[in-house]
């Protein structure tokens, strides 16, 4: 059996981990219980952080120009200046990640939908905005796997990000160039799944033409898989990757397999079946024909299957 490399995940303290909500709640979340036994959490609060206790007066974004300040309306606290200053520590210290689980709609740690305020003490919302914390987060990572827990009901959403944080902490056990050859390898059909300009251009940075050392080679290969991967897949380009990896195995099938194949890959075009319906399919071929080059590829097995319930598979 497979073993995969365990990912490092900041989590939002309150989401399983510490009762250290304002309210002295914690709020168990099935997918975070689901991941502790496959990725090692780095749990943060950052209002707790910055010195506020449990519990504690609520706070709340309130417009300021273009920007916003985060107070306490109950203290008249503003704390606009300790929460930047956090996070900024926090994250210049926070060494190699491969992504972060942020609690939504709260004033630090939602990536969009906080509500801000025209005022400190009435009114209602005026609009939504990311937290202060996850503000930070994105603008020093902007290329990372950064969800929300409420996003990641969403089946689509969360098999993507499970591709991104697992592919992420493979990618950072690649020590020498041979290594990231056969990273880039594996990882072909998921690269092009994303779009094929993607794989041609980590291509070029993996095939090296200038024989560039690793430590040059390696920080650039990074940041170009970070932004190929940094959208959701057009269905488009994943049936472009699933007809690719078709082409292996169709010189040794029926015509009415075949003929099913291209009714499958219909289906899913059309939105009408998930994707693991061909991506089976293909399997199965690949392990009855013994096609080793894709039996390797991440593209079917991006990440244990105990994660994702068959019935919620994308």
């Amino acid at each position: 059996m497979r073993e995969f490399a365990r990912p490092r995940v900041v989590v939002s303290r309150c989401l399983g981990f510490d009762r250290c909500r304002y309210d002295g709640s914690v709020i168990p979340d099935p997918f975070v219980s689901l991941l502790k036994p496959f990725v090692d959490f780095l749990p943060v609060c950052p209002e707790m952080e910055i010195g506020l206790g449990v519990p504690r007066p609520p706070l709340r974004l309130v417009k300021d120009g273009d920007k916003a300040r985060l107070v306490q309306p109950e203290t008249g606290m503003d704390l606009t200046e300790p929460m930047l200053l956090f996070a900024r520590r926090f994250l210049e210290g926070l060494g190699e990640v491969d992504g972060f689980i942020l609690k939504n709609r709260s004033p630090s740690c939602a990536l969009q939908d906080a509500k801000i305020y025209a005022s400190v003490n009435y009114g209602a919302a005026i609009g939504r905005r990311p937290g202060l914390f996850a503000e930070e987060v994105k603008k020093a990572l902007p290329y990372f796997p950064i969800e929300e827990e409420g996003r990641l009901t969403n089946p689509h959403i969360r098999h993507h990000f499970l591709t991104r944080i697992f592919a992420l902490a493979e990618l950072r056990g690649v020590r020498e160039l041979g290594g990231l050859v056969e990273f880039h390898t594996r990882y072909k059909f998921v690269i092009m799944a994303q779009g094929q300009h993607h794989l041609k251009d980590l291509g070029r940075i993996v095939a090296n033409p200038q024989r560039l050392p690793f430590p040059m080679v390696f920080p650039a290969y990074k940041e170009r898989f970070l932004k190929a991967l940094a959208l959701l897949p057009r269905r488009g380009s994943v049936v472009n990757a699933l007809e690719h990896a078709f082409g292996f195995v169709s010189s040794s099938l029926s015509p009415k397999e075949k003929q099913y194949f291209r009714e499958v890959l219909q289906q899913y075009r059309a939105g009408k079946w998930p994707l693991s319906v061909p991506l089976s399919l293909l399997r199965s071929w690949a392990i009855r024909f013994q096609v080793e080059y894709l039996l390797t590829q991440r593209f079917f097995s991006p990440y244990p299957e105990a994660l994702v319930p068959v019935s919620e598979t994308p």
